[in-house]
């Protein structure tokens, strides 16, 4: 299940294969729902700094895939809170979230199709 214009490693494949076993997904239809119903939960980035600089889903938060598991407990002290997670494609995501389910963190969900489902569903925006 590569990304147009992305190869990745079959290892990699296998790696957010298997996270996704055990992380809850959604897809861009679900988050626009959740935002719909006032659902709370918190929406975050977890691309490159350069990525969230070139842009974002309107009243994220970004904490990069490279820190996230060091800054969760400081941005998020609430191991139940409803964390929504996304990137690229919903690859970083899916292995964010796993990791911070094995930190105890019982809310956490991963976006399936990540930002670029969000920019092709004409979603709010921010830079």
């Amino acid at each position: 299940m590569a990304q147009p214009g992305k190869r990745h490693s079959e290892r990699f494949l296998a790696l957010v294969k298997d996270a996704k076993t055990r992380v809850p997904q959604i897809d861009i239809d679900e988050l626009r729902r959740m935002r719909e119903r006032g659902e709370p939960f918190l929406l975050v980035d977890t691309r490159e700094e350069s990525e969230w600089a070139a842009g974002h889903a309107a009243g994220a938060i970004h904490l990069g895939k490279g820190v996230i598991e060091r800054d969760i407990e400081n941005t998020v002290p609430d191991t139940s809170a409803r964390i929504v997670l996304y990137c690229g494609g919903g690859f970083r995501s899916a292995l964010a979230a796993d990791a911070l389910q094995q930190m105890g963190y019982t809310g956490v969900i991963s976006v399936d199709g990540g930002w670029r489902a969000y920019q092709a569903a004409g979603l709010p925006v921010e830079k």
